[in-house]
This record gives structure tokens, sequence and C-alpha cells, in this order.
């Protein structure tokens, strides 16, 4: 076996926003939580992460990059998913290159590992959660992991716990499990993305920059001091889960944005309840869901849900093509760009629902009139600048490897990135 051969492996993973919230662990190394959760995956090609992970006799060390920028990979969270799935390591053969891993020389190889996200990392659109998804799964490949998903999903949780519904499309549940060793606690998919193909998400970035409590801190204060999330996890989230599981199967939106707006609510209530309080939303976020609200309740029936995870940004879920339209068409309205910026990068990802609210410039962003639900009091106030930009998506599908080398992000030669 000739000492300078490189293998490697390419895989890309979405990332997912819970419509019910995981926030507290009871097992803080294991990431383990005191609730089950719920969350939707978002379509890859506007939101994910791209890992490539490579093999060589020639690698000193195990090293990474993310965005190009080299990190430590000494942290309890990277180690717990290399050693798992060091641990479940197969022989790997390329006839082709005349390679042969025995199963006993993984232990003795190392690994590099490229990561990029198509989007701001740790700005509260769950990075940490396609991120830690997509290590798991592309060195799974090539390692030949012969787990499925639902068990690799229990390794990726190791990482970040929210990772573990990242290895499924559709909507995927994270099961809370029972044993000590957190066996029981992985992902399990509901139903896939074609399923519910109706939906349409618009995520309003409020802000991409990093927050002040982490998800990490924030959770840890909560679970030892907010009485509220002691009896959200008892009493509340297993009821809503069912419930939720229910209008997810029979596509009942009213049921689905009731349950979900209401969820949020109460995860950011019990940020409030924590001591010292914590706060993830700001007074855009706020405005965000007074305006939706007020649209839902002029239409008599919701059009829209919204979300909001540990920090500012608002996920809203429209209903179908049309409610996504007549959303941006609202959000344009209230949060127009600052003069120096043009609409294609303003409203980023699928461009078709931009199109169909006709809005082709900014000329028309201007000329866009007051929804009716405004007219009750006065003039609608506009605040230009204070949402950086607007992606649009749907729910999307899960993991895949992608076969095409150009699309890497190490070097195939030299196992370093390119």
């Amino acid at each position: 076996m000739g000492e300078k051969w490189v293998l490697m492996k390419t895989a890309q993973t979405p990332t997912n926003i819970a419509v019910i919230k995981y926030w507290g662990k009871r097992d803080e190394s294991l990431i383990l939580p005191i609730n089950d959760s719920i969350s939707v995956t978002l379509d890859p090609t506007h939101l994910c992460t791209t890992t490539t992970v490579a093999v060589s006799p020639a690698f000193q060390q195990d090293r990474m990059w993310l965005n190009g920028k080299e990190i430590s990979l000494s942290g309890g969270r990277y180690q717990n998913c290399l050693r798992e799935i060091r641990r479940r390591a197969n022989e790997v053969e390329d006839k082709e290159k005349g390679i042969k891993i025995e199963k006993k020389d993984w232990e003795k190889l190392h690994l590099h590992i490229a990561s990029y996200n198509n989007f701001p990392t740790a700005a509260g659109l769950a990075s940490s959660a396609a991120g830690f998804a997509c290590l798991v799964f592309a060195l799974a490949k090539l390692l030949n992991v012969k787990e499925d998903e639902s068990q690799l999903s229990a390794i990726a949780r190791q990482g970040s716990g929210s990772a573990c519904r990242s290895l499924f499309g559709g909507f995927v549940k994270w099961i809370m499990g029972k044993e000590e060793d957190g066996n029981d606690s992985l992902a399990v998919q509901l139903v896939d993305e074609k399923h519910w193909d109706d939906l349409f998400i618009v995520i309003a970035v409020v802000s991409s920059r990093q927050k002040e409590t982490s998800s990490t801190s924030g959770m840890r204060e909560s679970v030892e001091t907010s009485l509220l999330l002691q009896h959200r996890a008892k009493e509340v989230v297993p009821k809503r889960t069912l419930q939720m599981e229910e209008a997810i199967k029979n596509r009942d939106f009213a049921s689905f944005a009731k349950l979900t707006c209401a969820d949020s609510n109460q995860f950011h209530a019990v940020c409030l309840d924590t001591y010292p309080p914590i706060f993830y939303m700001n007074d855009t976020s706020h405005r965000i869901i007074s305006y939706v609200e007020k649209w839902n309740r002029s239409e008599g029936s919701a059009q829209v849900a919204y979300t909001f995870d540990a920090g500012p940004n608002a996920v809203l879920i429209a209903r179908n093509r049309k409610a996504a339209a007549q959303l941006l068409q609202r959000l344009l309205f209230y949060f127009p760009p600052k003069s120096d910026i043009d609409l294609d990068s303003y409203v980023i990802g699928d461009k078709s629902i931009i199109q169909d609210a006709g809005i082709k410039g900014l000329n028309d962003v201007e000329a866009l009139s007051p929804p009716p639900e405004t007219k009750e009091n006065g003039t609608a106030q506009k605040f230009p600048g204070d949402v950086s930009y607007f992606i649009c998506t749907r729910p999307g599908r899960g993991p895949i490897l992608l076969s095409d080398e150009n699309l890497a992000l190490l070097h195939p030669e030299t196992g370093l990135p390119k």
C-alpha cells in the first residue's frame, strides 16, 4: 500500500428549524434533551453545509477547516463524533486506486475535514446542526459505517443536539429517549419533503451577528432557574408533540400554525423566565410577529406561522405559494432595503416567490401599498435597514453524497483545502 494516496468523500446536508423547540438538556455531555422536538428540514439549495472528509497515511494528525479557517478539533463534541464513527468503521477498498483499508487500520489513520456553510455561522440559523450532521454523514460514508440514518443521528446529536434532526428531509422528530447512555435519543422522519409540498418559507435575517448568550449556556441557565421550563417539558410538550404530528400528517395548516407560533412564544417566555433573563428577539422580531398576527386575524384563518430560534431571525412558514408572495409583499413594504442595496442580494434563495409577488426592482418595492389590515390604525411606519436580507426557501431533502470531485473542498492529491 503506497503512502501517497488520499481517499475522500463530500456530502451536503441541510439545516433545520424546530417547530416544537428543543431547549434544555438532562445530560450535558451526551446532549440528551428534556423533551421531544419536531423540525422542518430546509431546502439545501438555499441553506446547507458542504463537508469533505479525507483520509491518507500521509496525514500527521486530525485537522479541520471551517469556512476556510483552520479550527481546533480538541473540543469534546468533535472528539465524541470522531470516536463514535471510528468505533463503527469497516474495511474499505477502492480497487481503481488500489487502496485497501482494514478495519483495524482506522485507529492509526488521520482525517482531514473541510466544511463550508452557505449562510452565517452562529447567527441563529442552526449552522451547527447542519455542520455536525454533515460531518457525521460524510465520515460514515468514508469509513464505510453500516448504521442507518437514525443510528447516525444519535452520533450527530453528541456534536449538536439539533444536528440529529438534519439527517432526514421533510418533517423530523427527535425522540428524547429514556436510556442513560442515550442510545434511544435519536431522530426519525415523520414525513418526507414531498408530503406537504404546498409550504413555502421566508426567513427574515434580522442580524447575522453572533448571539450574546450561546444556546448551550442559555439552556443550562434555563434548566437551573426556570420553573416554566419544568412545566413546559413535563406538561406542555408531550401533548403538543402529538397534536403537531397529527397536524403534519393531515396537512392541517390552521392547527400547525397555532402550535408553531405558540411553541416559539413559549420558548422565548422560558428565556425571559430564566435568571438572569435571556433576550433573543429584538424590536424587529416583535414587529414581524405583530404584522403576521394582524394579517392572520384579518383573513380569518392562518396564512403564515412564525417561529424564532435562539436569535432574532424570523422563520415564516406560509400555507402555500400565494400566501408566500403576499407575505413577501408585506415584508418588503415594512422592511424595504436601504437605498444602496440591490434587490437581487436583498431577497435570495427561491426567486420565483418575488416574481409571484410582482416585484422586479426597487421601484416596485417603493410602489407597494400598505397592507389592507393596516388601514384601521392610520399610517404604516416603514423600517428600512432593520432586516439584513430575506431568504425564500421551502421544505427540503436530507443529506446526499456529492460525486462530482470539483465540488470537493479538499485537494484530491494533498488533502489540503483548495
